[in-house]
């Protein structure tokens, strides 16, 4: 990749971070604050010490995690909206699997974090069929999917999966072979982490070196093409909706396993709607997202002791989310304006362009 490319790719995440920084320092200075002394503050308490490190990087594990299957779906030319309820419905099946089951951790661990990856890909099952099979659009299935698996997720754990030992709507603790121990105690950081690394490792792996990355990236650059060249466009729009869900579903296990050791009714803050702005202020990269997700992790962490230290309201965090999503979802919009599309990958459109003749002399 050239140097212009790398600082023209780069170059829109830059803007919308200044952006968001920006507004945020005046909606600071128009309260009576310092913008210096917040971001300041900010800083301290997500990288500030050892402990403040480790609580980042914790919170950016389900980030990391639902961000890479927001990505992976773009790439596939699809808008997945419903990683929150595939990461809440992989929690859940990962939590049964770690109170039900009583094995050895050697099995116990995977066998949950398998778990918590089927019950998500299960979920992203059905929308990717109806995209593929009726045209029906994903953004609409996997949010009414989304409000499915709140209330499926709750009426379980008030009922046929609580804790009967306590009044709150969650499940009984996971035994200890099915938890996730820590890597580095200091900010309780787990190996989840491990988890995420390798996932994004694949990703980068699966998008740039294999055949079926291929075949995910020329159905989102244009499904005529690809079909033409000879790809299973239904079967790609299937499959990158299950991988999709997969990792939501990973990221719900790893929760669980690592850091809660129970499913407990609206445990998640909304890891998988704030997935989408860290996917698309990643550029739909593997490093991308991840470098993102460590960011927002920065922010959810240093949002309360910004507000202790400062008095500045930590609401200003959500304002620097939503200026993020602004910018990135502007040139992501831009990209599939008609007419524009080529701009995205030439190396692929001449590929693709290269099968469809060859399949149509």
């Amino acid at each position: 990749m050239r140097i212009s490319q790398i600082v023209g790719t780069a170059g829109v995440p830059v803007a919308a971070l200044g952006a968001a920084f920006g507004a945020a320092a005046i909606v600071v200075l128009v309260s009576g604050g310092s913008p210096m002394e917040s971001f300041a503050a900010m800083f301290s308490s997500a990288f500030g010490s050892g402990t403040a490190v480790g609580e980042t990087l914790v919170k950016s594990i389900p980030l990391m995690l639902t961000g890479l299957a927001v990505a992976l779906g773009l790439r596939a030319g699809l808008f997945n909206i419903g990683a929150e309820g595939q990461l809440l419905v992989g929690a859940l099946a990962a939590a049964w699997v770690g109170f039900a089951l009583d094995l050895p951790a050697v099995i116990h661990i995977p066998l949950c974090l398998a778990a918590g990856v089927a019950g998500g890909a299960l979920w992203a099952f059905l929308p990717g069929l109806l995209k593929a099979k009726r045209g029906v659009h994903e953004v609409i299935t996997t949010i009414m999917l989304n409000h499915v698996a709140f209330y499926l997720t709750h009426f379980l754990v008030t009922t046929r999966l609580k804790d009967v030992h306590t009044m709150a709507p969650q499940t009984p603790e996971m035994h200890a072979t099915a938890r996730l121990g820590w890597l580095i105690e200091a900010g309780g950081l787990h190996w989840g982490i491990l988890v995420a690394a390798l996932c994004v490792v694949a990703f980068a792996f699966l998008m740039a070196r294999s055949v079926i990355g291929f075949e995910l990236k020329a159905v989102g650059f244009s499904p005529d093409a690809a079909r033409t060249a000879g790809i299973n466009v239904s079967g790609m729009i299937v499959l990158a909706m299950v991988l999709s869900g997969a990792l939501a579903g990973a990221a719900g296990a790893v929760e669980v396993m690592g850091v809660h050791h129970k499913f407990y009714d609206q445990f998640s803050p909304g890891y998988g709607f704030d997935s989408i702005a860290v996917a698309l202020l990643g550029n739909n990269t593997a490093v991308g997202t991840a470098l993102a997700a460590v960011l927002f992790g920065a922010l959810r962490n240093g949002a309360l002791g910004m507000q202790l230290a400062t008095d500045t309201p930590k609401e200003i965090v959500t304002l620097i989310q939503a200026i993020v999503i602004v910018f990135a979802g502007m040139r992501f919009l831009k990209n599939r304006v008609p007419g524009t599309r080529g701009s995205r990958d030439p190396g692929l459109r001449a590929d693709t362009q290269g099968r469809a003749d060859a399949a149509n002399p």
